[in-house]
């Protein structure tokens, strides 16, 4: 066993035991976790939480105890005709959830975790974020957030393909897969060379693979073909650069505004950049993240920016009378697919049709949404393919994590219906 390097990525993250909202008044209110089984470590938190009202928590509390009395497979999930499964919206209203309650609540997680709106997600879906999350298991709603910039983020990952005589090469475009008859005899790149190999993975976005396939090939092949009834989400990301610090808390979720999240990344990071120096020792860098962000697709990054000041004020007092030094946007207007009901039958398997290649997305058949958990299962899952195909199989995915104390009976007894 070769060691990793100290820069390997499980080491450049910080976990945080402690989610802290906030309202666009400034009002805070956090939800943790406190030495009681589950499902009910974190109602002491919930039952005190300032930013909800009492009709809304007994509609969410009446709604979660379905959620863990049924294993985190609640009978109600399909519809009585078609079979197919109901958005998470029409499964909340079934449960008469307040408007507060899908607000403030189920919307400000929901949309975060599966970068889609809840009249979009299939219900099962939204039932297995809040399952595997808040109530199954005391650790799973911990958050971790890198604490180095991504690029440096997967140096020790990189460090680990070359210690093992790989090569990693950046900004190394592909025209497409050349393919004769039903195997992948290449990979053709930019600059006409051809790379070859035993086996290839595409871990390209769903609608980026069918374009690197021969167009005969994608009328012939359905799971390549149905790729283009996968629909996709937006996000959007604004950075923001500050001549003082306006923020102490790590990191902020956002009610009642377009913005959902605040991260501090001077905080979280130790030194932010600025135009590839250190701002000021007072300054402060800011990224906001905004899932599903449908409405500003079409508008300009100044107006996005002014957006996002103007809902920061109320919440980060400071803002008004600090001077943004820059600020910046970035739209990645198809970051993830759409788990829309229904979706999962258009999601591959891992081994593909074609003879040498295999896939890996969060867009595969993870069981897993369209969450970077299920990014990192379809990797394992794709290796697991290829040693399979090898003749050598070899178990790679990591087990969820371990249900709990009251979940645990609920789950088996679930299992057994």
């Amino acid at each position: 066993m070769i060691e990793l390097p100290a820069t390997a990525a499980a080491n450049q993250i910080r976990f945080f035991d402690r989610l802290l909202f906030a309202a666009p008044d400034g009002r805070r209110g956090a939800i943790m976790s406190v030495a009681l089984p589950p499902p009910f470590h974190m109602a002491p938190s919930f039952a005190f939480f300032p930013l909800l009202g009492w009709a809304d928590k007994r509609a969410i509390a009446k709604a979660l105890f379905a959620i863990a009395r049924s294993g985190g497979r609640p009978a109600d999930l399909s519809t009585s005709s078609a079979g197919e499964n109901i958005t998470m919206l029409a499964w909340l209203q079934k449960h008469r959830q307040t408007e507060g309650a899908i607000r403030r609540f189920w919307e400000v997680i929901l949309v975060s975790a599966l970068d889609e709106q809840l009249d979009r997600i299939d219900a099962r879906y939204g039932i297995d974020v809040f399952w595997k999350a808040f109530l199954s298991t005391r650790a799973g709603y911990r958050i971790g957030i890198p604490c180095v910039p991504l690029g440096n983020l997967y140096d020790g990952c990189k460090e680990a393909i070359r210690m093992r005589g790989g090569e990693v090469l950046l900004r190394a475009g592909v025209r497409g897969f050349q393919v004769a008859g039903s195997q992948v005899t290449g990979v053709e790149r930019d600059d006409g060379s051809v790379e070859t190999a035993d086996y290839y993975v595409a871990a390209v976005p769903q609608d980026i693979l069918p374009d690197l396939l021969p167009a005969d090939l994608l009328e012939r092949e359905p799971v390549f073909l149905n790729l283009r009834n996968l629909r996709t989400s937006p996000i959007t990301g604004v950075h923001l650069w500050f001549d003082r610090k306006v923020m102490h808390e790590p990191f902020l979720t956002l009610l009642d505004s377009t913005t959902q999240w605040v991260f501090n990344k001077t905080q979280l990071n130790g030194d932010a950049q600025l135009n590839g120096g250190s701002i000021e020792a007072q300054g402060q860098y800011l990224q906001l993240v905004i899932s599903a962000s449908y409405s500003l697709v079409p508008r300009s990054r100044q107006e996005i920016i002014e957006l996002c000041i103007n809902e920061l004020r109320g919440v980060l007092p400071a803002i008004r009378d600090a001077k943004l030094v820059k600020g910046t946007v970035v739209k990645e207007t198809s970051a993830t697919f759409s788990p829309a009901p229904g979706s999962d039958q258009w999601r591959p398997p891992q081994k593909s049709p074609l003879t040498g290649l295999f896939l890996a997305g969060d867009w595969t058949s993870t069981g897993w949404p369209s969450t970077m958990e299920g990014a990192v299962r379809s990797g394992y899952l794709a290796a697991e393919a290829i040693l399979s195909d090898l003749g050598t199989p070899q178990k790679f995915l990591q087990p969820d994590l371990p249900t709990e104390g009251l979940s645990r009976l609920w789950a088996r007894g679930s299992e057994g219906d």
